[in-house]
């Protein structure tokens, strides 16, 4: 690299790569502590943990530390309080900066981005011992479009046996690539479909039936079911019905349009991330890593009109 400063966008996501890993770290102090600290927010399916919240302090507060001009959207409401230190990451990665930043994004100021933070997705999973379905989510948008993103996975590998390197850390950039993963499609022809393992329905059963799938996979977890779609697990991510939210697909989105795929509502719109959106993706999420058409074009009208962007 010159000995030009780095641009914005890649200090932004060498530190929030730096701030990812902390996360996984305080994710699995809080599963090996034993408490949990679960509580209901709206209900049994919708659950908030010690994890989710000192996650979000952990996150929203050294990003905000080191680039107070950001603006910052979490999941968690929680009230504001004297900050623990030893919650702050003020590290950044050495190997995302070793990448040149896209041209299109060399000129990002910090003032014009947002970022969309979920502490813990799949907290559900989470609470049962699911603990592959769980992710760190810190997304990236510019100009309302996702443009870059950080999944963590605390417990990949955790199935894997002494000796394995548990949890990964995954980052992408539009028009860079995505690192920290392997690419892998599943075999022509086959018409596997990831899907809520907590929400359904029969809108989301409706559409599912319409795409003629060979498998249908339940589980929980937007970035959990998007890493599926880069690893050929599943083929198409189906969710037809409101109840993810902005902050649920902003990285897994921006990292799956790293590697060419495509993310959008169950009408095929794109999704939008300025500060002033709407939380909730009320018209569902179609995402697939190839063949989006085939998906796209089988769900029905009558799943069209009940989800209404």
């Amino acid at each position: 690299m010159s000995s030009a400063s780095p641009a914005f966008l890649m200090r932004l996501m060498a530190s929030t790569f730096s701030i990812a890993e902390k996360a996984q770290t305080i994710v699995q102090q809080v599963m090996s502590g034993g408490d949990l600290g679960i509580v209901e927010k709206t209900g049994a399916n919708d659950l908030q943990t010690k994890a989710d919240r000192l996650v979000q302090i952990s996150i929203c507060s050294s990003l905000a530390r080191k680039f107070p001009k950001l603006t910052i959207i979490g999941e968690e409401e929680l009230p504001s309080q004297d900050i623990d230190e030893s919650l702050i990451e003020a590290g950044q990665s050495e190997d995302v900066l070793k990448y040149s930043c896209p041209t299109q994004y060399s000129h990002i100021k910090e003032d014009e981005i947002v970022v969309w933070v979920d502490p813990l997705d799949g907290t559900k999973e989470y609470t049962e011992g699911l603990l592959d379905h769980v992710t760190v989510l810190i997304g990236i948008a510019y100009d309302g479009k996702a443009i870059a993103g950080v999944i963590n996975q605390p417990y990949y590998n955790y199935q894997a046996g002494a000796g394995a390197v548990l949890g990964r850390t995954i980052w992408g950039i539009l028009n860079l690539g995505v690192f920290g993963i392997q690419l892998k499609e599943v075999p022509e022809g086959k018409h596997i479909i990831t899907t809520t393992r907590s929400h359904s329905s029969r809108l989301v059963n409706d559409c599912i039936c319409a795409m003629n799938a060979d498998e249908v996979i339940r589980v929980g977890g937007a970035g959990n079911k998007v890493i599926q779609l880069i690893e050929g697990k599943a083929s198409a991510y189906v969710f037809a019905s409101p109840g993810c939210k902005k902050w649920d697909t902003c990285a897994p989105e921006a990292i799956l349009h790293a590697v060419s795929g495509k993310l959008t509502d169950i009408h095929g719109n794109p999704l939008q991330y300025h500060k002033d959106v709407k939380h909730m993706n009320s018209a569902g999420v179609l995402a697939t890593l190839r063949n989006f058409d085939y998906y796209a074009s089988h769900v029905p009208d009558s799943v069209k009109k009940e989800l209404v962007p």
